[in-house]
């Protein structure tokens, strides 16, 4: 579907899901559609299941916002309570339209809870309490996270979900992220498809091993913190040269300060030298840069940081905020320069980056999905280096593969 259907959906006040590939433009089209609907005295609603994915869309999480917490389950003492919050009740009778990005990382059973909230405080017997909801991402990404042994269970397997029979799904096929003719975006494809070819299995073993050229300074993505920030702190320990220390400024609510600086990907003290390998965590087009943009720290100014990018471009980086926004009113806000050391980043802070050349370990993955995130963060094959990899690393789950299929054929009977 064209980016313009969806927007045309979502302008008549369907319920929607914008899906597609990593790289298909749906964080571009999910903000022109929450423009849209602002612009038209639409009461939006911007959340997501992550903070980081939250951060990127200056919304909130899905959970903070509906009033749910980390519960994966109510009491009817707790859900009693709930029905008792006065914000609620007015937050959710002034939304129009809810925004839920990255939902491949909200299980099943929380969409009930939020739809069961809505439902009861809004008095309207309608999913969602007959609010548009417009979800946004791809079950290919990184699953829900669980608690011990349970099974994962996707948001397309909530009850909610099966009732919002009139939803569009709007499936985004154009990739624009790797060139057409890249080997890279046919192994992706494949994945998706749950059917990796000969060929793409030789061109994936042709990066393992594969020696990095002396001029290339990487991003490693590792699957676990500890491996990510061993690294950072040994390479940043062996540059010489004056320690500069950049101290994040905050403003609001504790609880809301706290959940910024939790899910922010800029650190509290960021710790740099000249020579550092640093990214930039946040969007500034104007700047010239965009959260994944990688570079080397060549110098600093009166509260900047000059870096030279990997395309050999000079910029400017200067301070910048995040903020969380409940109802149009501003809670809380940080201030930092929005960069972070990058010699090393975790696969799942990945999610949602454009990266040039990247290193990665796969030796330890615990996941499917995890090989794929890794895999479509890179723009090119040429640009791919495989340290290590494991028999789960390339896996995705059978019900996301069928899903995605359905998903397809859906989207294609709504052009």
């Amino acid at each position: 579907m064209t980016q313009e259907k969806a927007r045309e959906y979502a302008r008549l006040g369907r319920n929607l899901f914008l899906t597609g590939p990593a790289g298909s433009g749906k964080t571009y089209l999910l903000n022109a559609v929450i423009e849209d609907a602002k612009s038209s005295g639409k009461k939006v609603a911007v959340t997501a299941s992550t903070g980081i994915a939250a951060t990127h869309i200056g919304g909130t999480t899905i959970h903070s916002w509906s009033g749910i917490g980390i519960a994966d389950s109510f009491t009817p003492y707790q859900l009693d309570a709930l029905m008792q919050k006065e914000h609620l009740f007015k937050r959710f009778k002034n939304t129009d339209v809810l925004i839920i990005d990255e939902i491949s990382m909200f299980d099943a059973a929380r969409v009930d809870m939020v739809d069961r909230v809505m439902r009861m405080i809004r008095g309207i017997q309608a999913p969602f309490g007959g609010v548009q909801v417009i979800f946004c991402g791809d079950f290919f990404q990184l699953p829900p996270i669980t608690r011990g042994s349970a099974p994962v269970r996707f948001a397309f397997e909530a009850e909610v979900w099966q009732q919002m029979t009139d939803m569009v799904i709007c499936y985004l096929d154009t990739v624009h992220r790797q060139d057409e003719n890249d080997p890279l975006l046919k192994i992706l494809s494949e994945m998706r498809l749950g059917n990796l070819s000969e060929s793409a299995l030789e061109d994936i073993q042709s990066r393992v091993g594969e020696v990095l050229p002396d001029h290339i300074t990487p991003t490693r993505l590792y699957t676990h913190n500890v491996d990510v920030d061993a690294l950072n702190d040994k390479e940043l320990a062996q540059l010489s040269g004056k320690h500069q220390v950049f101290h994040m400024q905050s403003t609001g609510k504790k609880d809301d300060v706290a959940l910024l600086k939790k899910y922010c990907m800029a650190p509290e003290e960021l710790h740099l030298k000249i020579g550092a390998a640093v990214m930039c965590v946040k969007n500034n087009p104007k700047e010239g840069y965009v959260n994944g943009t990688l570079g080397t720290v060549i110098g600093f100014g009166p509260g900047s940081v000059s870096v030279q990018t990997a395309e050999g471009k000079e910029i400017e980086v200067y301070h910048d905020s995040w903020a969380i926004e409940h109802d149009g009113v501003r809670k809380a806000q940080i201030m930092q320069i929005p960069l972070r050391l990058a010699w090393a980043i975790t696969v799942h802070k990945s999610q949602g980056m454009t990266l040039d050349d990247v290193v990665v370990d796969l030796s330890k993955s615990f996941t499917p999905g995890m090989g794929y995130v890794a895999l479509s963060r890179v723009r090119s094959l040429s640009g791919l280096y495989i340290q290590g990899i494991n028999q789960n690393a390339l896996r995705v789950d059978d019900r996301v593969q069928k899903q995605d299929a359905w998903f397809r054929e859906l989207s294609k009977a709504a052009e």
